[in-house]
């Protein structure tokens, strides 16, 4: 992933299993955060940690409101987004820090 740009950004626990929905300027690191378990909180005690889609914007502010805005759809379109782009839920940690 070149260069530093605003990320929202889905894990995942395992196919159709638990998901987070998250925000981040710099993507490679705060999966690595997640994968790590570094710091507390939902991904850590639900074992979220497989990165299956993400979506780079221009500046933060459109990031935040993309963010808000799919925490509030239902699980079934997020599912739907996931697949769209990544039919087979790959993680895709290797491919934003290569």
């Amino acid at each position: 992933m070149r260069g530093l740009r605003p990320c929202v950004y889905l894990l995942a626990s395992h196919r159709n299993g638990t998901l987070y929905v998250g925000v981040t300027s710099d993507l490679p690191a705060r999966v690595w955060q997640h994968r790590g378990e570094v710091v507390d909180g939902f991904t850590q005690r639900h074992h979220v940690h497989g990165l299956v889609w993400f979506e780079q914007h221009e500046s933060m502010e459109p990031a935040i409101a993309r963010e808000k805005a799919i925490k509030a759809w239902k699980r079934a379109w997020k599912i739907e987004l996931i697949e769209k782009s990544n039919p087979y839920w790959r993680d895709l940690y290797a491919e934003i820090c290569g």
